[in-house]
C-alpha cells in the first residue's frame, strides 16, 4: 500500500473504537478514521505501548470480553514502531516541553518521527504539547 496519509492514532482514540459510550464525543469520527484505514486510504504507525495501553483498559472495563477484543485488535495488525533512541529522545523532549507524560507523548514522537499525524481525543494533551505540531484533536480531523 501506497500512502502518503500516516496516521497516529492514540490509546483515546483506539477505545473509541472498542466502546460505545453514547456521552462521550467522538466516536463517529473515530470509526470513520479506522474505516479509512480498512479500505487503505491511510496508514496506522503506532507504538508498541498501544496494545498495553489499550489492553489495561480493555482488561479492567469488561473483563469478559477483553479476550475477543484485544484478539480483533490484535488481528488488524497495525503497524507497529519500535521506540529507537531518536524516537525515545523525541518522546522526552516532547515532555520537557510540554509537561506530558511519556505515555502521551510517545504516539507524538512516532508522528513527528514517520511525518505523520497524531490523532488524540485528549484535548488537554493538544492543549499542552500542540504546538510542536503534527497533532490533531479527534474532534477536529477530518
Amino acid at each position: 500500500m501506497v500512502t502518503s496519509k500516516v496516521y497516529v492514532p492514540d490509546a483515546s482514540v483506539i477505545l473509541k473504537w472498542v466502546f460505545d459510550i453514547p456521552e462521550e464525543a467522538g466516536r463517529d469520527a473515530a470509526l470513520m478514521l479506522l474505516d479509512s484505514w480498512v479500505a487503505g486510504e491511510c496508514e496506522f504507525v503506532l507504538p508498541s505501548l498501544w496494545l498495553y495501553e489499550v489492553g489495561n483498559i480493555v482488561g479492567r472495563n469488561v473483563p469478559e470480553k477483553a479476550a475477543e477484543v484485544m484478539g480483533l485488535l490484535i488481528g488488524y495488525r497495525f503497524t507497529e514502531a519500535p521506540v529507537t533512541s531518536a524516537i525515545a529522545n523525541r518522546t522526552l523532549e516532547i515532555m520537557s516541553k510540554s509537561r506530558v507524560t511519556f505515555y502521551d507523548a510517545v504516539y507524538h514522537a512516532v508522528a513527528l518521527e514517520r511525518r505523520g499525524m497524531l490523532v488524540t481525543a485528549d484535548a488537554a494533551y493538544i492543549k499542552r504539547a500542540g504546538k510542536l505540531g503534527h497533532a490533531v484533536l479527534l474532534s477536529e480531523f477530518g
